[in-house]
């Protein structure tokens, strides 16, 4: 785990933060910087473990003639490259596989709002950004560190959630992650979607929000079959459920989909609960973004 430096120009004020990055993203980093994106780029946005595979393969079936065998071609991160992500090994990673797609391409970060290569601004991208409540994304952090190879040992769960707060894990702060994209959503074409609402809502209606962003017109029997596929078989899909990259998961440690649900009640022991929830409130004290721990 290596430290990325960013520096910001504000007022001709540098701001200096860092952000802890695990090696093979500070490798290529100049690479994913240097990404030049097309005007209709679609880009996929979350901080880790809040359903950025679930709103992937939505896409991945609207943009690929809405054909699900068509989406089971090869495994998602190649459906859906990530810009920044390069994992030693890979025949084709991050940056390198867009090369390769044809417009439009669906692309999808972790990256914090202040780190996203220039080109989506510039070229005003639209952008979909889907977030979790920070509880239920500690816990799923927590068992996606001790399968996911790429990232060190997260010790015990005490220790991971005092690291989570701190905002020392990597793409750093949950807190600083929903609240960047939720700010930026006011000057660019941001979709902010929230997990919880996606699962409580009529599925079909959040769909039907999706399609709409990305000026999207389906028959109603293609979004049934849309949303069969994207909510009943991806975690039986090998494509979608990483149980072929051997190599980088250990699925038998902890599946990369564990649950899907909102409101584990059962990581957090009460002191840990009034801990963190103290903590939350002092940092999400100003923004009008608000989340639902539970639905």
């Amino acid at each position: 785990m290596l430290i990325v430096p960013n520096v910001l120009e504000k007022k001709n004020i540098k701001i200096i933060c860092s952000y802890k990055m695990i090696l093979g993203i500070t490798q290529e980093w100049t690479q994913g910087q240097s990404f030049e994106t097309r005007p209709d780029d679609l880009l996929i946005s979350t901080y880790s473990k809040s359903g950025t595979t679930w709103v992937s393969e939505i896409y991945d079936l609207v943009y690929n003639n809405r054909d699900a065998e068509k989406c089971k071609w090869d495994a998602i991160h190649k459906q859906v490259p990530f810009t920044e992500l390069i994992i030693p090994g890979l025949t084709l990673a991050g940056i390198e596989q867009l090369k390769n797609i044809q417009s439009p391409q669906l692309v999808k970060t972790h990256l914090p709002v202040q780190l996203l290569p220039f080109s989506l601004w510039k070229n005003d991208c639209k952008m979909i950004y889907v977030a979790q409540n920070a509880k239920d994304v500690a816990v799923s952090y927590y068992y996606f560190y001790q399968m996911a190879k790429m990232h060190p040992e997260p010790d015990t769960w005490e220790e991971f959630l005092d690291k989570f707060i701190a905002g020392k894990v990597c793409f750093g702060s949950w807190y600083e992650h929903v609240k960047g994209w939720w700010e930026k959503m006011k000057d660019y074409p941001i979709l902010y979607l929230f997990y919880e609402d996606m699962k409580e809502e009529d599925p079909k209606c959040s769909l039907h929000k999706l399609l709409k962003f990305v000026e999207k017109d389906l028959p109603e029997a293609t979004v049934d079959k849309i949303l069969y596929h994207s909510y009943n078989v991806m975690k039986q899909n090998p494509c979608t459920n990483y149980t072929t990259m051997t190599s980088e998961m250990e699925n038998s440690l902890s599946p990369f989909m564990r649950k899907g649900t909102s409101g584990d009640r059962n990581q957090f022991t009460i002191a840990q609960y009034e801990r963190f929830k103290e903590d939350y409130e002092k940092k999400m004290k100003g923004p009008t973004l608000k989340f639902r721990s539970e639905i």
